[in-house]
């Protein structure tokens, strides 16, 4: 867990928000769109408002209204239909990558996966055949405030907390699976509202790099982020000290 902490922590100091903010508002109406679409599981529907209303109004500013129009949207039968898909492949010195797409136009996101991977060395693979290298987590977000760490981890172990750290005074709680749902039904039960709420996928092995080798990898995993129709971006480096010094130069 350790890498992915790191990770996360890394992409928060980075600070790129406000200039990514209309691809964040993109990648976000996808997300609520097909959650009206498929009418998910309460759970699934809950972790997407907790996102769009948590933390998109908070760290993103997006309004109100545009959650809205992608509530309608989903909602009209005749609207585009995005579907969820993923791909699988290795960035230069074996590092495995596993990306999560929502699309319109599967002809086209496949085309921009593969021309990212070739680009940088790396290579497309077939599905399936780099998932066994992840475990499926439920990992929230939780600003400390007024918590109390003793009574609040006695608490939630009981809804199914593996793992729980804590570091600038945030909390990063995960568990499993399926547990997703009972750890939301505790939370609210408790008052207390998650910055984010994500089922991820969480590396069961890091590799290390040296900083270079490191750093190139650090730019195909931006260059994927980047692309609208990529929701998220797994991998199983790992994260050193040298390289979050580096990348917060």
């Amino acid at each position: 867990m350790s890498g992915h902490n790191k990770w996360s922590t890394i992409k928060r100091k980075k600070g790129a928000i406000d200039a990514k903010r209309s691809k964040m508002f993109s990648k976000l109406i996808k997300d609520i769109t097909i959650a009206v679409k498929e009418r998910w599981s309460r759970s699934r529907w809950k972790s997407t408002f907790t996102f769009s209303d948590c933390k998109c109004q908070r760290r993103v500013s997006m309004p109100k209204d545009n959650i809205q129009r992608a509530i309608s949207k989903g909602a009209d039968k005749d609207a585009a239909s995005f579907q969820e898909t993923t791909y699988e492949g290795y960035a230069p010195n074996g590092i495995a990558i596993f990306i999560e797409c929502t699309t319109d136009n599967l002809q086209r996101t496949v085309s921009n996966i593969r021309s990212y991977f070739n680009k940088y060395g790396g290579n497309l693979g077939t599905n399936g055949s780099l998932s066994f290298l992840f475990d499926r987590k439920g990992v929230f977000i939780i600003p400390k405030g007024t918590i109390d760490p003793d009574e609040f981890e006695m608490e939630i172990i009981d809804a199914g907390a593996e793992d729980i750290s804590l570091e600038d005074d945030t909390f990063t709680v995960t568990t499993a699976m399926e547990d997703f749902g009972s750890m939301m039904r505790k939370l609210e039960e408790l008052k207390i509202e998650p910055e984010s709420a994500s089922l991820q996928r969480i590396p069961k092995e890091t590799t290390k790099l040296d900083l270079e080798a490191s750093k190139k990898v650090i730019k195909l995993i931006d260059f994927f982020e980047e692309d609208d129709d990529v929701q998220n971006v797994y991998h199983n480096m790992e994260i050193t000290d040298e390289l979050m010094d580096a990348l917060n130069q």
